[in-house]
């Protein structure tokens, strides 16, 4: 196992240097100079070029790129540009948040794909309401869903806050109420994609003969289902988890800026339209890092679930 993880770290590595190199230089291209966002549209040249020297934005953009990623690997992401913070200060309390919204929606996801897909009894009426609802995951953009999630459970029925955050001070009901839209609308896709990855591996596995053997020893539907077939159909849905990531955060951006929740999304896209340059960096920068760790997370997980995995 630990040949493997290394052997992954080895790979995961050059790609992520690759990515932070296209990265820096793609958002530097598309913003140009740091000195002319910084002192806005009426700034004369001689300013903005002074502003450049002492910054060191007038160096070649190879060595901008390289004293920030030396700064970045000691912690140091820099000052945003609009208020002059500390990018970490301004980075370290939104994390919580965002990882917490996106391993409750991951986690839902899954135990309702899994759950859902393989319960036996019932099967005429679950099934066709657990393929609605997939259908409707899938193709709903996440917008969508979290107004009508908004219209519905707060305009319309008055059940929970249209938006906002509660963190777990304020007590675990009043956060309970507060993050329960965002997770469902987050978790919506995830649990329609998983739901077919799973449903399509739980068929095939059914057929199998030590499932026949299994059912013909005596055991319930249900046995089967959860003791024999669910372990050995989830590992597509695992694999799905791992590449599915990049989506989560894109997910997360929307999700986290239609409910004003203070995460790293929210975050994000007052970067963007500040054009925050250290901040956008810092972001893009952790959301790769945290894609590329939980991919070999993912990969480890399934290594532990199928053994056979370690001999390639």
């Amino acid at each position: 196992m630990l040949t493997l993880i290394v052997r992954r770290l080895l790979l995961a590595l050059p790609n992520l240097l690759l990515i932070t190199v296209l990265l820096y230089f793609a958002v530097a291209g598309i913003l140009g100079s740091p000195a002319a966002l910084m002192l806005g549209e009426d700034a004369s040249r001689e300013a903005i070029a002074e502003l450049n020297a002492r910054m060191g934005f007038d160096k070649p953009l190879y060595r901008q790129y390289l004293e920030w990623m030396a700064a970045a690997l000691q912690g140091d992401f820099g000052r945003s540009y609009t208020t002059q913070e500390r990018v970490v200060d301004a980075i370290m309390p939104r994390i919580l948040p965002t990882l917490e919204l996106a391993f409750l929606s991951i986690l839902v996801a899954t135990l309702g794909a899994t759950i859902v897909n393989s319960v036996t009894a019932g099967q005429h009426i679950v099934q066709p309401i657990a393929q609605v609802l997939s259908v409707i995951g899938i193709t709903v953009p996440n917008f969508m869903l979290a107004i009508s999630f908004i219209f519905l459970f707060s305009v319309e029925l008055g059940w929970l806050p249209t938006t906002g955050w509660s963190p777990w001070s304020d007590g675990p009901v009043r956060h309970a109420i507060h993050i329960l839209m965002p997770v469902m609308t987050l978790s919506a896709f995830y649990f329609g994609s998983f739901s077919l990855v799973y449903r399509a591996e739980y068929q095939a596995v059914r057929r199998r003969l030590y499932v026949q053997v299994a059912r013909a020893k005596g055991l319930s539907d249900a046995q089967v289902s959860f003791k024999h077939v669910l372990p050995n159909s989830i590992l597509p849905v695992i694999t799905y988890i791992g590449i599915s990531l990049g989506h989560l955060a894109g997910g997360a951006v929307v999700t986290e800026s239609v409910f004003s929740i203070p995460g790293l999304g929210n975050l994000f896209v007052g970067a963007i339209m500040a054009r925050d340059f250290p901040v956008m960096l810092a972001v893009s920068m952790l959301i790769i890092v945290g894609v590329v760790a939980m991919n070999l997370l993912a990969d480890l997980v399934y290594t532990m679930a199928n053994p056979q995995i370690r001999l390639t």
